[in-house]
Order: C-alpha cells, then structure tokens, then sequence
C-alpha cells in the first residue's frame, strides 16, 4: 500500500491571467491536510485538477499511488467528494439522491448512509428544496461517506455554516481519520477549523504554495514580532509580510534563534503567532 494518499507534482494550469503554477503537495495516509488561501488564489482550481474536472497542462497528479487521468474510474471510486456548493436535484428527495448515487459506487453501503441521516437529524422523504444550507452539507457528507472511501475531498465545507453545524462536520472528520489508512484533505478560508483538526497545512497564494508542513512545525517555528517603526532600520530583510501603522510595526520571523543573534530584541515583542496571524501575514509578504 503507497505511505502517500495524495501526491501532486509541479502541477500547474493556466486561465487566461491567472496561472496555477509548479504545485507540490504530499498528503500521507492517516493525516487530514487543510488547504488554505484567500478567494481566487486556486484552492477549487486544484480540486478540480485532483478530481480530473478539469485537465492539467504539466505535472503528476497520484492518487492511491496512480494516475488519476490513467486511473480515473477506480480512483473515484474511492474518493468521497464534497463541493463547496454541493448539486443535487432540488425538486427530489433525500432518499432518491441516495438511490441515484449508490450506482456510481461499487462498495456502497445503506446502513451507513441511513446511520448519518439519523446522526444528522435528516428525514429521508424531504425534497432537497426543503433542507437549509446547513442540512444540504450534511446530506452531501453522508453521500461522501456512504460508499467506504479512502480519501475524502472537500471544497469549502464549512463556509457558511454556524458554529454548532461546522463542529459536528469537523468531528466527523476526525472520526473518518481514525482508520489509519484514510485521508482527508479540505480546502477553507476558516482558520481556526484547520487549526482544530488538520495534521498539515498548506497555504496556496496566487496560484503558488507559499508553505506546505505539519502543522505544529509551522506553529512552533513562526513568532510574530511587534514594535516602535522607528527601529524597523536594519530588521526589514529578515521580516515577512510587514504591516506598518502610524506608531507600530508588526511582522513574521521564521527563526527566532537566528533573529535574536542577529537582532537586539530588547525593546521588542516577540510572541506566538496563531495560523491566522501566520498566513495573513505571508500572504502578504511581497510588502
């Protein structure tokens, strides 16, 4: 069996201006990796790429350690999907989007599927038209996860949903990972559920991965320093992503050993960068 769920190797594609380029991701079996980046930088780009929606122009995309072009119908037949806006047939039921479904899958199973309904507090004979945002991602989680999948691939699940709904699809999750030989890999603009429950982030910006590692690496590794602009001379080279107000700046360093041989910290606040403040920041580092 391949360590890695998910490989994806200098993959790039491009639409008109905007151009996904060189992307590497690794995602090993038994992690859940969160997928992250502001609007339009290619978090849906790359998941349609890894689903085969759409064709790449160079690079290897390896699923289950095959091709996903070569090998497309046995992959998917082990992927479970979730778009950030799922498509379902509005006028029709729960129950007969579940009977539509079952025939794309060869290892589908109703008990589970009738479990998650119970679970999810969803009656099975309401139209989708019936169901709130909230229900229709519940409805499509159960989908995904009705036919046994190995990897499970999701658009924005929680984007728009309260507190409560986004806590139960994120315990879910963590439920599917304990099967060590799962995976799951979920893109979001919602920090704090990546910082939960992801084992590795990846931060995607303007169509290039700007970082990609196990999470408490980067939680460790990154401090975010603060303090009078009128000492910037001399730190600027080694700060990442500067963001200056009138009185104060404030900014990423990578290695804190490094900077502080380097630095004379003294009248400087040096604190523990939470992933918001992490990728914010290196977003925005060509500042």
């Amino acid at each position: 069996m391949e360590d890695n769920i998910l490989e994806i190797i200098n993959l790039s594609r491009s639409y008109g201006k905007f151009k996904l380029s060189d992307v590497n991701i690794v995602l090993p079996r038994g992690y859940i990796m969160g997928f992250v980046g502001a609007n339009g930088a290619g978090k849906t780009t790359t998941i349609k790429l890894i689903m085969n929606m759409i064709r790449r122009d160079s690079g290897e995309i390896n699923v289950f350690g095959k091709d996903n072009i070569k090998y497309e119908m046995q992959i998917k037949d082990k992927i479970g999907y979730v778009s950030e806006q799922p498509v379902f047939y509005d006028d029709l039921t729960v129950d007969w989007t579940a009977h539509f479904a079952k025939k794309f899958y060869s290892n589908w199973d109703d008990t589970i599927f009738t479990g998650l309904l119970k679970r999810f507090n969803i009656d099975k004979t309401k139209k989708i038209n019936q169901l709130s945002k909230g229900m229709k991602m519940k409805t499509a989680l159960a989908l995904a996860l009705s036919h046994r999948p190995e990897l499970l691939i999701l658009d924005e699940p929680t984007s728009g949903l309260d507190p409560i709904v986004r806590d139960e699809l994120l315990e879910i999750l963590m439920e599917f990972i304990q099967d060590e030989k799962r995976g799951v890999f979920f893109s979001s603009h919602i920090t704090s559920d990546i910082e939960k429950i992801a084992d590795y982030v990846t931060l995607i910006d303007n169509g290039e991965i700007v970082l990609s590692e196990e999470k408490e690496d980067i939680l460790n590794r990154w401090k975010l320093v603060r303090g009078d602009h009128r000492e910037l001379k001399g730190l600027k080279e080694d700060l990442i992503g500067l963001r200056l107000s009138k009185t104060y700046f404030e900014a990423l360093i990578k290695d804190i050993d490094a900077f502080e041989k380097k630095h004379d910290t003294s009248s400087l606040v040096v604190d523990t960068a939470n992933l918001d403040d992490i990728l914010l920041h290196l977003a925005r580092r060509e500042n």
